[in-house]
């Protein structure tokens, strides 16, 4: 059975950093894809950043430059950096592999 679990979220002021971790269960994340999505209230589900087994990465537009993919195949989690943090990334942000999704996580961006 599958299992991700996002942690790291939380309120920070604009401009302000969040490192997100996304731990895995059931899989091996060094053999997957996966990917970071985000969604904020009232809007639909968005793709922010992926990561292939083989380490190549991808990222949204909106985030290019600010959020960072990595993983740890140690501790078979996955991480999301983000900085210079704007209020219109507010949003639950969640991790997907091998067709699972987590809880998500919220981050609040805001004075």
């Amino acid at each position: 059975q599958v299992q991700l679990v996002e942690s790291g979220g939380g309120l920070v002021p604009p401009g302000g950093s969040l490192r997100l971790s996304c731990r895995a269960s059931g899989i091996i994340f060094s053999v997957r894809t996966t990917r970071w999505y985000r969604q904020a209230p009232g809007q639909q589900r968005e793709f922010v950043a992926f990561t292939s087994s083989g380490g190549s990465t991808s990222y949204a537009e909106p985030v290019k430059g600010r959020f960072t993919i990595s993983r740890d195949n140690a501790q078979n989690t996955v991480y999301l950096e983000m900085n210079s943090l704007k209020p219109e990334d507010t949003a639950v942000y969640y991790c997907t592999a091998a067709a699972s999704w987590g809880q998500g996580t919220q981050v609040t961006v805001s004075s």
